[in-house]
């Protein structure tokens, strides 16, 4: 299901998914029509704008939650043309599960685009690097941490396990798993049951940000 006002961008997306064999179940242009669609044909995954009418602000970030309170297991991939960290806290609030915050220039890359969307239908997290970026220089905490102990949770919060980081970083599992334990540390963040580490080193990051000017 694809969500874009622009008729341009809205039927590029569309070739775009068709070119690589996905069905399109429908492409809409607002919230609304987005809700009775996802309502009337239950697609595996939503591709989204997040400014869309009538305010062009957030419109299609409030249409996401309530996509996945009335949806549970729904992959929602949403776009933006900025980055905008307080719409990336909001998305991940619940937790990151199936949830996807790309830079519209990211849909360039049609391999990392569709590898994205994949992702979020399998349950996992796809967040741009450039969001991330923004974020991990958002707290002070973070100076406590070594480059390669940034460039690991950069790509924990991009939703990749630590096979994908190893590959990514070119080092062993083991050395991934070491740079984990040793920021979670660094961070304060306890081993619980209740909670996962993980996930609260990401959200660590999100916690308290101010919005982006409109």
């Amino acid at each position: 299901m694809i969500a874009e006002d622009a008729a341009v961008v809205r039927e590029g997306l569309v070739g775009l998914l068709t070119d690589r064999g996905l069905q399109v179940a429908a492409a809409v242009g607002d919230p609304q029509a987005l809700l009775a669609a996802v309502d009337r044909t239950r697609p595996d995954a939503v591709v989204a704008d997040i400014r869309m009418p009538p305010t062009h602000r957030d419109e299609g970030l409030r249409a996401a939650a309530e996509l996945r309170r009335c949806h549970p297991g729904l992959g929602i991939l949403l776009f933006s043309q900025y980055i905008e960290t307080s719409y990336a806290h909001t998305l991940l609030a619940d937790g990151p599960a199936g949830i996807g915050y790309l830079l519209k220039d990211r849909v360039l890359d049609v391999d990392e685009f569709v590898e994205a969307l994949h992702r979020v239908v399998g349950g996992g997290t796809a967040l741009d690097p450039d969001v991330i970026s923004r974020l991990l220089r958002a707290r002070p905490t973070l100076a406590a941490l070594t480059p390669r102990e940034h460039e690991t949770l950069a790509h924990m919060a991009a939703g990749l396990t630590n096979a994908a980081i190893a590959a990514r970083m070119e080092i062993s599992q083991r050395a991934v798993e070491k740079h984990t334990a040793t920021l979670f540390d660094k961070l304060e963040i306890p081993r619980t049951t209740a909670t996962h580490r993980r996930v609260q080193a990401v959200l660590r990051y999100l916690e308290g940000q101010e919005g982006d000017p409109p």
